[in-house]
């Protein structure tokens, strides 16, 4: 039998009580009733996230608090925060910058990429963040492709990634800088303080462009993900429903802006439902963090598998003494989260970590544990509410076949809700392939149990098929992770004359714990218990750490490609490929 957690630590009903319930009983009109609107019918993301809450009395909250990685603080309003993107947007005219433009903003987590995020969006402008790791080809691609006209960035990523790039982007006009004076460049601060803190929202449709975001697959370029103003529908009502997020809470999203949940999540979500939420400038650092969650008095905490094994590397006694009794949920994101991670946040926390899964595509969390549901550890959980969903096979003579219960295929999506990407920007035909008879085929394999609830089984392309199996990489990763030497695991098909493919095992281990022969023949006997001798590694190669892109995603092809002599294809989101 399947193991269930059932998170009984919420003092008060969750925002989603009933989950069958609201199954049955919701939709996407009932969700866009709860917004203000524009007048006239018209939808604003920055609206929605900051200006209703000024008129509706509550400008004084704390919209925004920022942590300095140097111990600074500084508090944003809803009031100041509303000023100060009226006065970006002002910027932005001034400069020419007209509605349905593209700017970018190339920086870490400082308080002026929310207010340019913020402030584009009030002015119709489309608003694409970049990764402040990029090296310069990644980040020459991207503004070539947005078409950008304009660039925030800071100082230092001008000087070292952007100024020599200039003669090769005709179209990027204006580049202003946080902080200090750089010549070639505008001064961000100096352009606010002349801006007026009453800019008029632009009258924008609901289907009017609003975010760019950029993906990279496994072959290809990068692929720019264009969503639209009506994509803060599925993220205020995800917040309730999932993050279970209210007014006055204090919420903690580690995800980088650079990356699509640092922006859905970590940006419009929490405050289109009224929260402070928190921004911690610094990397990661297990005491800080704890420190963060502790004096912050977090209620919800958004962060990724990655960041929880980290911890889960540490151990528990670096929480010892601490009081979180505030905190009210924890979710993780990113990659599907290990029952290891699940089950140690139970332990750890005294409440289970929910996990969600989504895409970039998506652009709002699409299937998710809630906090009204027992938790399967190891499941990604079950749609949310106003999304079909359904584990489908493409026929070779054409359309798709919809698989039952227990049966692997890919994971699909009725097409059609609010924060669906609109288009592969100037790829229409890419577009296109991503959709069968009005289906989203996502790329990820799963299976659905009797419940509803989904479970992974792997990317399309990181499938391993040895001896007749079809092998899901998350499966063999997990069960080497119950081991107490383990902290990371990815695992690849290699090419075999006879099995069609053998299994081979990255491991990163915990401190303590030597990678020599004994250890490997251990973890490999281990997983030959747990999943047999035709599913488990029969290589296994210990290693410091696991390539990861910045979503805190294992990079399994790269790993594959390394270890065959194939192409790596794009890098441009590889967690070190700053190249500075």
């Amino acid at each position: 039998m399947t193991q269930t957690i059932i998170d009984k630590h919420a003092s008060t009903p969750w925002n989603l009580p009933d989950y069958a319930s609201a199954r049955v009983h919701f939709d996407w009109p009932q969700a866009r009733a709860t917004l203000a609107g524009l007048p006239g019918g018209g939808l604003n993301i920055a609206h929605e996230a900051v200006d209703r809450h000024v008129a509706q009395g509550h400008g004084e909250r704390v919209a925004i608090r920022w942590l300095g990685k140097s111990g600074e603080r500084i508090d944003y309003s809803y009031a100041r925060l509303s000023a100060d993107i009226a006065r970006f947007a002002c910027v932005l005219e001034r400069l020419g910058i007209r509605q349905g433009d593209c700017i970018a903003v190339l920086a870490g987590r400082v308080p002026a990429l929310y207010i340019a995020a913020l402030g584009a969006l009030k002015a119709g402008v489309v608003f694409c963040p970049l990764f402040s790791a990029f090296g310069p080809e990644p980040i020459q691609t991207r503004l070539e492709k947005s078409g950008a006209r304009l660039l925030v960035t800071t100082p230092q990523l001008y000087t070292r990634k952007v100024a020599a790039l200039l003669p090769q982007l005709p179209r990027l006009e204006h580049v202003l800088t946080v902080g200090d004076d750089v010549e070639g460049t505008y001064h961000l601060e100096a352009l606010l303080e002349q801006g007026e803190p009453d800019f008029p929202t632009a009258a924008t449709a609901p289907d009017a462009p609003a975010l760019l975001h950029f993906t990279s697959g496994t072959t290809g370029a990068p692929k720019g993900a264009l969503h639209v103003h009506e994509a803060v529908v599925a993220h205020a009502y995800s917040g309730r429903a999932v993050l279970d997020l209210r007014a006055g809470d204090v919420y903690w999203c580690t995800a980088d802006p650079g990356w699509v949940t640092g922006i859905s999540y970590g940006l419009i979500a929490p405050l289109v439902n009224g929260v402070t939420m928190v921004v911690d400038e610094a990397e990661f650092d297990a005491a800080r963090w704890y420190q963060i969650l502790e004096e912050q008095r977090v209620n919800v905490w958004y962060t990724a598998p990655t960041a929880i094994r980290m911890l889960m590397k540490i151990g528990a006694t670096a929480i010892a003494g601490r009081d979180l009794s505030a905190l009210r949920l924890m979710a993780s994101v990113g990659e599907p989260l290990n029952p290891e991670g699940v089950i140690w946040g139970n332990n750890t926390f005294g409440k289970p970590f929910h996990d969600t899964w989504w895409q970039t595509e998506t652009g709002a969390i699409m299937v998710a544990n809630y906090g009204c549901q027992p938790v399967r550890p190891g499941s990604m959980g079950c749609p949310l509410p106003g999304i079909e969903a359904a584990v489908v096979r493409r026929r070779r003579e054409g359309g798709l076949e919809f698989l039952g219960v227990g049966e692997e295929g890919e994971l699909a999506l009725r097409a059609g809700w609010p924060s669906m990407f609109r288009t592969y920007l100037h790829e229409p035909e890419r577009y296109a392939a991503c959709f069968v008879d009005g289906w989203y085929l996502s790329g990820d394999l799963v299976s659905r149990d009797a419940d509803g609830y989904y479970w992974f089984v792997g990317r399309s392309d990181d499938v391993i098929k040895t001896s007749g199996h079809l092998i899901g990489p998350f499966e063999v990763e997990s069960v080497l992770m119950e081991h107490p030497a383990v902290a990371e695991a990815g695992v690849i098909g290699k090419p075999d004359p006879f099995a069609g493919e053998t299994i081979k095992a990255f491991v990163a281990l915990k401190p303590g714990y030597a990678g020599d022969d004994a250890l490997r023949k251990t973890l490999i006997g281990h997983a030959r218990l747990r999943l047999g001798p035709a599913v488990a590694p029969r290589e296994l190669e210990f290693v410091a750490n696991l390539p990861r892109n910045r979503s805190g995603k294992i990079m399994r092809r790269l790993l594959r490609a390394r270890e065959l002599g194939l192409p790596e294809g794009d890098l441009s989101t590889l967690e070190s490929s700053d190249g500075a």
